[in-house]
């Protein structure tokens, strides 16, 4: 466990003392709500867990590094862009993977791209929102979102 999640998890169980001192029943319901919650994780987490494994054992590093390193330049921000929009699942299920890349030797811009365009822009969900929203709004909305993730991976690159 990394050091934030110790902390993390450190400042949790204070704040379940310190509030099971004021109501032991409310603290109780959210205990077992915490713990529902995580079991329907638990598929989730492995998932993810498993596809990085996948992704670290049978993509290379040099693919990943030719694709998504610094030197690709802006096809680096294009592919993490086209990937991220067309990925589906929660957001958290991003970082994890995002870690594996730049572990591999992806430039931190292309990540910060992918990441984004994961979160905002949702080419596989498009009809359902063009459904709900109309056909115009959808695509603007999500050509903004990608044009966006484009930007904020440029705008990393210049700070990091």
């Amino acid at each position: 466990m990394t050091t934030i999640g110790l902390i993390y998890l450190t400042i949790i169980i204070i704040a379940y003392l310190l509030l099971g001192r004021s109501s032991a029943e409310k603290t109780r319901r959210s205990l077992k709500i915490s713990v529902e919650s995580f079991v329907k994780m638990i598929p989730l987490l492995l998932a993810i867990f498993a596809l990085i494994g996948l992704f670290e054992q049978f993509v290379p590093p040099a693919w990943i590094e030719s694709r998504f390193g610094a030197d690709a330049g802006l096809m680096a921000l294009l592919t993490g862009a086209g990937l991220g929009s067309i990925a589906i699942g929660p957001p958290f299920a991003a970082f994890p993977l995002a870690g594996a890349l730049i572990d591999n030797g992806a430039w931190p811009s292309a990540v910060a791209t992918f990441i984004v365009a994961w979160i905002s822009v949702g080419i596989i969900t498009l009809p359902f929102e063009a459904e709900v929203f109309g056909l115009r709004f959808a695509l603007l909305r999500n050509g903004l979102a990608f044009v966006s993730a484009l930007l904020i991976g440029l705008c990393i690159g210049m700070f990091i």
